[in-house]
């Protein structure tokens, strides 16, 4: 029995950890935050984006089989919506001054629950991207849905799963911050600058590679 569920959890956490390691716009973020501000906020944005995640895995364990139909009917849309989304993210990074943001840190005022809660809205905003890409992860793993068993078994399991896939996620963000954050004291603010701009570019190329990939079938 014990076996069984440290199996169960194990999966769960290899999905969570195979699911974060991207370099998507997400990870651009965090480790620019992680950079231009602290560890401690580059660490909240990722839990942000774990939490975002894991909710996301929820739905697809739960409730993929009833909203699969309305996802791939309204696919395009929310593809080009959430494309657009990240190239506005990608110009306003560009053009950010971490000068300023710099001095409030230094001077105390920095909002983790800010960090958190952004990168919480900017994943859950790129949900039809993210939830056929976890469910991907779980075929990978050998976890089936839940579909629309719902015996106690088959709910413990699944609370299980989702536990292990939040320590996964969350653990990747924190050995992500941890590492970004070693090299984070050899930066100046013309550094933060030219990250920003790299980091702004990046993001919207990838939004727009998001939008042409809807229209021309870039992705397979």
């Amino acid at each position: 029995m014990l076996i069984t569920i440290v199996d169960i959890l194990l999966r769960g956490v290899a999905v969570g950890l195979a699911s974060s390691i991207t370099v998507g716009p997400v990870a651009v973020l965090c480790i620019q935050r992680t950079l231009s501000k602290t560890r401690r906020a580059g660490l909240m944005s990722g839990l942000g984006v774990a939490c975002a995640d894991t909710m996301m895995a929820i739905i697809a364990y739960f409730f993929y089989a009833m909203l699969e139909s309305q996802i791939q009917q309204y696919s395009h849309i929310l593809s080009v919506t959430g494309g657009i989304f990240v190239v506005v993210v990608g110009v306003v990074i560009f053009f950010q001054n971490p000068v300023p943001q710099i001095r409030r840190n230094r001077a105390g005022n920095n909002s983790l629950w800010k960090d958190f809660s952004s990168m919480f809205g900017f994943t859950i905003a790129n949900f039809v991207v993210v939830v056929p890409y976890i469910l991907a992860f779980f075929a990978m793993f050998g976890i089936g849905t839940g579909g629309t068993e719902h015996t106690a078994s088959s709910l413990v399991t699944s609370l299980i799963i989702i536990a292990g896939f939040f320590c996964g996620a969350a653990l990747w963000w924190l050995l992500l911050t941890s590492l970004i954050s070693l090299f984070r004291r050899r930066f100046r603010p013309r550094h933060m600058l030219t990250i920003n701009h790299v980091a702004g570019i990046v993001i919207g190329l990838l939004g727009v590679y998001t939008i042409l990939s809807t229209f021309y079938n870039i992705i397979p």
